[in-house]
């Protein structure tokens, strides 16, 4: 009998040995799969007078081939992997609403600045006047396109967020591959129980799994300033606890969550805050000079665009006060791509922190020289007014940029409406015998003088400096401006500046009158001094330095650092996980040539087993045939 029980382990075993490997050939393509190995063990001898005799063999164990270290380093790298890469995904979409070629921004902005030009050439052309509003307009239509391409991709964005959760109860079968999917959205740490558990952990404290309970995740706005913070963050709800636990994209490593969030938090903020500059600086550069000149009509112009409101500041739902702060551009070309939180420690004294670039600026109406947050905004050039006391603690947030470009919309379209023409008009002295002539002649600000029918005379005296002196009739003559004279230097007065070039002579005279003033008849519907000046606007520096001409090219290359660097950043993290997932299955997974030698091994051991248990079998029944005679 010892013999067929030593053919019948062996049987056993080897059949174990021939479905372990078939297990591993039908799941050689399953995802997470471990490879497995049958352990034999050799079943202790029985003792006789003439040493051990084997008892043949067992299966010890099925062993699952696998490495918690290298398991452990594949997840974590395949979870920075997936938000580098959906951060780099989107981040090509955003670089596709700033690119360049003749259907970008950037050149609608230059055939819109173009086209100024032949108005300047021909300001009785209504046709170029014609040409020139429709550029604006185009110009306010591809602006709007854009903003509801960012908005577009914001909502997709939000959609991916919202669907990206794993319910926590998964994980309780094919654990290891659902932890890994789970680190797929989002980075997660992982501490063996020794009742076999495991207990999963987001944010690197947080329990999203401990036990039997089950952590609940929800994307959600910030709880102190809500929608109105521009951001999205995952909150985190213990189980039976009713207060959410903020986890922004800084605290969560890796995972398609975290890629997402900070693409939506920073990346889309930033070109939103990019459009939205463009926008409100066309809108009120334009409007400004437009509103400074005269129409075809002879009337003062109005604005080309329509005014973008800033709203005010998003209070914080823990201010203690009814504060109110209400927001204005104040100079469009120092405005920051960017948004801002104010904190008041005193009712005139906090910090404003520009999210651009974490710069903080601190304010203290109280100190010498004061220093109020109004002047710290003017600074960004932004205006700001406070209504109502402000409390210690009390925060305010600013996202005003982020959606200026929806609301850009040309309002003029007939060409007589274009102001082309300077609203002052300058003449030459005619007994002047200097060598004076008129280089430039601008509106600048609202006008007082010269009136109608009251003009300005500018006088010079020869010398070293030369000096002049502006006056208005009487009765009496006032003197309004006096100063040394330069050559091509410009001389502001009440609204408007002129330069001029040349040497004067003692009693060498300008004369700057209003428009419209009948000596100077139908004269402005030929003048050009304001067309020239909103065409001069392109090389005046707006953004960060950039001109308005080149602002676009600008953004589009922040945009497109961020891109490369996001790219940058996902080629590299892939190839780590690629290389640490190779380790992983060269460990773990299953080699079909290796598994294919084994079944030929197991097979021609099952079929030697089979065989000693024949010979057993004979054996017996020649036995058993001897004893019947």
């Amino acid at each position: 009998m010892s013999l067929l029980n030593v053919g019948s382990r062996a049987l056993l075993a080897n059949q174990a040995a021939l479905q372990t490997a078939g297990h591993n050939i039908a799941n050689v393509s399953t995802p997470g799969y471990s490879r497995q190995t049958v352990v034999l063990q050799t079943v202790q001898g029985q003792f006789t007078g003439g040493g051990y005799i084997g008892k043949g063999v067992d299966v010890q164990t099925i062993q699952r081939n696998h490495s918690e270290l290298l398991t452990r380093q594949s997840t974590a790298a395949s979870a920075v992997d997936a938000g580098d890469t959906v951060r780099m995904d989107r981040l090509r979409q955003l670089q596709e609403v700033f690119s360049g070629g003749a259907s970008g921004i950037g050149a609608s902005i230059n055939d819109m600045m173009n086209a100024l030009s032949d108005v300047v050439s021909a300001p009785t052309d209504l046709t170029a006047r014609s040409v020139a509003l429709t550029r604006m307009d185009e110009t306010a239509a591809r602006m709007r396109d854009a903003s509801q391409r960012l908005d577009e991709i914001g909502y997709t964005v939000a959609e991916q967020l919202k669907g990206s959760g794993q319910p926590a109860n998964d994980l309780l079968d094919q654990r290891d591959q659902l932890i890994r999917e789970l680190n797929q959205h989002i980075q997660t740490s992982q501490v063996a129980a020794d009742d076999g558990t495991v207990s999963v952990f987001v944010a690197g404290s947080q329990p999203l799994v401990l036990g039997n309970q089950a952590a609940t995740l929800s994307i959600d706005d910030p709880i102190d300033f809500g929608a109105g913070s521009g951001k999205k963050v995952l909150s985190f709800l213990a189980p039976g606890s009713s207060t959410k636990v903020e986890l922004n994209e800084n605290m969560l490593g890796g995972g398609q969550v975290a890629g997402l969030l900070r693409f939506q938090n920073n990346d889309l903020a930033e070109g939103r805050n990019l459009l939205g500059r463009m926008a409100i600086a066309i809108s009120e550069s334009m409007n400004t000079q437009n509103r400074l000149g005269l129409t075809l009509n002879g009337q003062p112009g109005e604005n080309l665009f329509a005014p973008i409101s800033l709203g005010n500041a998003t209070p914080s739902n823990f201010n203690t006060s009814t504060a109110t702060m209400a927001l204005t551009v104040a100079d469009p070309t120092a405005l920051q791509a960017s948004s801002y939180t104010v904190s008041f420690t005193a009712g005139d004294a906090g910090s404003v922190t520009r999210h651009s670039d974490g710069k903080v600026f601190n304010f203290d109406g109280s100190a010498l020289p004061p220093v109020t947050v109004a002047s710290v905004f003017s600074a960004q050039g932004l205006g700001v007014t406070l209504s109502g006391a402000v409390n210690a603690g009390d925060q305010f947030v600013i996202n005003s940029l982020q959606g200026a470009a929806a609301e850009l919309q040309a309002l003029q379209y007939s060409p007589t409406d274009l102001a082309a023409a300077n609203p002052v008009n300058a003449a030459m002295g005619a007994a002047n015998g200097g060598s004076l002539q008129l280089a430039s002649l601008k509106a600048t600000g609202p006008i007082t003088q010269p009136a109608t029918g009251s003009p300005v005379t500018i006088a010079f005296t020869a010398g070293s400096p030369a000096t002049y002196s502006a006056t208005v009739p009487g009765p009496p003559v006032a003197t309004i401006a006096t100063g040394n004279y330069v050559s091509g230097e410009k001389i502001a007065i009440n609204g408007w500046e002129i330069a001029l070039q040349g040497a004067p002579k003692s009693g060498d005279t300008v004369t700057v009158g209003n428009a419209t003033d009948s000596q100077y008849g139908d004269w402005y519907k030929r003048d050009t001094g304001n067309a020239s000046a909103l065409m001069a606007l392109r090389d005046v520096p707006m953004f960060d330095n950039a001109t308005l001409a080149d602002g676009f090219a600008s953004a589009m290359a922040q945009v497109g650092t961020r891109t490369q660097s996001a790219q940058f950043a996902a080629e590299l993290s892939s190839s780590i996980a690629a290389n640490l997932e190779r380790d992983r299955t060269a460990v773990a997974g299953v080699n079909l040539d290796e598994e294919a030698a084994r079944l030929i091994q197991y097979q021609q051991a099952y079929q030697a087993s089979a065989k000693m248990i024949q010979i057993a079998q004979n054996i017996f029944d020649t036995l058993i045939q001897g004893l019947g005679r």
